[in-house]
């Protein structure tokens, strides 16, 4: 059974989030080699499948139709478009594709349907497949599942306090009611959130206690610095200092050991050794290309030239971290079915190869 904490308390995380920084990146350093590849990082593509044009209110996000911000809105990407757009961001390295639309939730009909044909595309690039469309229901999670997603992206953005100082028009409940009906399928869970929206330290300790106390936790945890983009009601808040990305990325490493801690939105402003801390405290997937949906991001080449200098290797698609009693639970469906399962698991790593893909589409 798997000795990770799930009854992480906010006074817990704080003293860790506060601790010496030397302290802490040593400590958040040691559990990261005891469960990871310390010289290995995922490296993820996200595209914006469908842009602009959405009814909520979240005050960083550029896509609400309420700002009047820049960004051009596009209706629903085609399929062969996506497809040649995962094609080429697997020969730039990355292993994993995250399509996003901008809904509120997802609606049954035909643009879904295009969405699980774009899930099946990619997936049989050899490539995972990550979606993040808004709020879904218990069928709809299974319908993705079904067609292969390998990942749902649902942040928490915040803690449950601060959250309705950011966003009106959904509550925090409706984000975890839809992490839990992702929890109903194999799907694996992506969720995080932000900071640098005005929050304080205590409410960054609250969204991680919300997601470390989530039982299995997120096999991926994206730690996003506010970009502030004019327009939005977040306009003017002066960006998140590196410091306290590390804080916030050693701080999740050691609360969610297991998980992959992904350094997302806010890389452009952060120097090659700012972002090598954050590897160093456990950070082990960042997001590819030049831009995050709408939002700047490195360049891809600038990301490999930074990956040689600081002898980084690009993750394999397929290679996940999950606690040890998913893992059971997923050895007990194989026997079910009167197999021996093939996983390659050291340290609770389990690589799907073949055989592990072809009966992961009997136990969705």
């Amino acid at each position: 059974m798997s000795d990770t904490k799930h009854n992480w308390t906010k006074e817990e995380i704080l003293e860790i989030y506060n601790k010496p920084l030397m302290e802490l990146l040593y400590d958040a350093a040691t559990i990261h080699r005891k469960h990871h590849d310390p010289n290995t990082v995922q490296v993820s593509t996200l595209l914006s499948i469908k842009t602009g044009g959405c009814p909520e209110d979240c005050g960083y996000c550029p896509q609400a139709a309420r700002y009047h911000t820049n960004i051009e809105g596009n209706d629903l990407m085609s399929v062969q478009q996506v497809k040649a757009q995962a094609l080429r961001a697997k020969a730039s390295g990355s292993s994993r594709v995250c399509m996003g639309a901008a809904w509120r939730n997802v609606k049954d009909g035909a643009e879904f349907d295009e969405v699980l044909e774009m899930v099946r595309t990619i997936n049989k690039l050899d490539m995972e497949v990550c979606c993040t469309l808004g709020m879904l229901t218990e069928n709809q999670a299974h319908r993705l599942a079904e067609a292969g997603l390998y990942a749902y992206n649902h942040n928490l953005d915040s803690s449950e306090e601060y959250y309705k100082e950011v966003i009106s028009t959904r509550g925090f409940e409706d984000r975890l009611e839809t992490i839990d009906n992702v929890r109903k399928t194999n799907v694996t869970v992506c969720s995080g959130g932000i900071i640098g929206m005005g929050e304080k330290e205590e409410d960054r300790a609250g969204m991680l206690v919300a997601l470390a106390t989530l039982n299995p936790q997120p096999e991926s945890v994206p730690i996003n610095a506010l970009v502030a983009v004019e327009g939005t009601p977040l306009e003017e808040q002066e960006p998140v200092s590196i410091w306290d990305m590390v804080r916030m990325v050693a701080t999740t490493r050691i609360v969610m050991p297991e998980t992959q801690v992904r350094l997302s939105a806010g890389r452009t402003d952060m120097s090659r050794e700012g972002q090598a801390m954050c590897f160093f405290a456990g950070a082990n997937s960042i997001f590819a290309g030049d831009k995050l949906l709408t939002t700047p991001n490195p360049d891809v080449n600038e990301d490999m030239e930074m990956f040689k200098l600081l002898g980084l290797n690009p993750q394999k698609p397929f290679i996940k971290k999950m606690q040890p009693e998913t893992v059971e639970a997923a050895d007990s469906q194989f026997q079910s079915l009167g197999e021996k399962p093939k996983w390659s698991r050291p340290d609770h790593t389990i690589e799907r190869n073949e055989q592990a893909k072809e009966k992961a589409k009997t136990l969705r």
